[in-house]
């Protein structure tokens, strides 16, 4: 019996929606990884050590999370955008200097804290020292992740955020008997070193540090707009923070994060997915561009409606199991869901777009898109707070990201048109 073309090509078509779908489930496995470790690590903290102290870990997990975005706009995006679905060669040569890149952030950025701690002095000085020695190893370990997504290879990233949960477990019972936020701190960046020294073996890649400046003047196009635009991002979240609990006082802050807590388990979804989005927007880029714009919008519209069917199931959950998850949280976080579920659905739709645009490599127009969704999303989460206290922001960043949402669509449409009108750019391998 002979094979038609025609079967050759479904089988084909067949394989190829396998391997990304397969791709994709590791990106939701190693998410759903990071963030059990995560969220262990926040709740274990709090049962150990009250209020007080949480807050100074608080902050200096808050100060992690800036600095951890620094690394990825320099180091691990234009990896992903650059070298995803190239040769192996190539791919271990990019590797190894962004990973050096983002081992050289840690260090340069760890060593800034660790000076800045003896300054600040007290509770909150310490915990900056310590934060200080561990960024190290924790954004090597992160600079991994993104590297074996870009490879395809998200089982090996997979396997690295549970070699660090691992290697947490007996850390954070040695920190549980010291007691202090800094045996926590150190617990914390010490067993994510564990897992970025595996990361090498893994990969069979040594980071270089002294290819920092020779990947920085390489990719200096993007990783200086992603830089600003994963800033950006985080700071508009923190001003909104800080802003709301200034206007409405320190319940409303509460109120939101409870919603927010509510969509955490579709957050982390959408975190798992992006690891992966734009590494195949790249990889349906080269081997067929012109399928770009509907891989996006399915990619964007699959998250918003999942998001809305997610939004939907929390509006029929009774009181009585509400509060027994958030206790007297419940309540004002329960008024807010409707809202909350809007402007996750309205990100998500955004995150298609935002994906294709990084995988065409049209920086300028994604910065330009972050820097407005960024402002767009400050002022209509203070612009409502200022109107209607918490349940007002909610609605503010609900507008604020349905209608960024739409920017990044119409400039991916003004990009793909680019594309198509001109030669396809020579990647880089080098």
């Amino acid at each position: 019996m002979t094979t038609t073309e025609g079967e050759k090509t479904t089988r084909s078509a067949g394989s190829a929606r396998r391997a990304i779908v397969g791709r994709l489930s590791w990106g939701l496995a190693d998410q759903a990884a990071s963030s059990m470790t995560n969220f262990a690590v926040g709740i274990y903290v709090a049962r150990s050590l009250g209020l007080a102290a949480f807050g100074v870990f608080s902050l200096a997990w808050v100060t992690y999370g800036v600095v951890l975005n620094v690394a990825r706009g320099l180091a691990t995006d234009p990896l992903v955008v650059r070298f995803s679905g190239v040769s192996e060669a190539s791919w271990r040569g990019a590797v190894a200097r962004s990973s050096g890149t983002a081992l050289g952030v840690g260090v340069a950025i760890g060593a800034a804290c660790a000076a800045a701690g003896p300054a600040l002095g007290g509770p909150l000085g310490t915990a900056f020292l310590c934060l200080g020695v561990a960024l190290p190893g924790l954004l090597l370990q992160d600079a991994w992740r993104f590297a074996f997504f870009a490879a395809g290879d998200g089982r090996k990233a997979f396997v690295n955020d549970v070699v660090w949960g691992v290697a947490l477990v007996p850390a954070m019972v040695v920190a549980a008997r010291v007691g202090s936020v800094a045996a926590f701190l150190l617990a914390w960046g010490g067993s994510a070193a564990v897992a970025a020294v595996y990361g090498c073996f893994q990969s069979g890649i040594r980071p270089r540090p002294s290819g920092a400046r020779e990947w920085l003047r390489e990719q200096r196009d993007l990783g200086s707009r992603y830089l600003v635009e994963n800033v950006s991002l985080s700071g508009a979240g923190q001003l909104r923070a800080y802003g709301l609990g200034a206007i409405a006082g320190l319940g409303a802050v509460g109120a939101v994060r409870g919603a927010e807590l509510l969509l955490g388990p579709f957050l982390a979804v959408l975190m798992g997915l992006s690891l992966v989005t734009v590494a195949e927007a790249a990889r349906v880029l080269r081997q067929a561009s012109h399928r770009l714009g509907a891989f996006c919008l399915l990619l964007g519209g699959g998250q918003a409606a999942a998001a809305l069917l997610w939004g939907g199931a929390l509006l029929l959950v009774p009181d009585r199991l509400g509060e027994l998850v958030l206790g007297g949280v419940w309540h004002s976080a329960s008024l807010l869901v409707v809202p909350a579920t809007l402007g996750v659905a309205g990100a998500s739709l955004g995150t298609g777009a935002a994906a294709g645009l990084r995988a065409l490599g049209a920086a300028r127009r994604s910065l330009r898109c972050q820097l407005f969704a960024s402002a767009l999303y400050a002022g209509g989460g203070l612009g409502g707070a200022v109107a209607a206290g918490a349940v007002g922001s909610a609605w503010g960043v609900a507008a604020a990201t349905v209608g960024s949402s739409a920017v990044w669509w119409l400039e991916l449409r003004s990009a793909l048109r680019e594309h198509h009108q001109e030669p396809i750019p020579e990647v880089r391998t080098s």
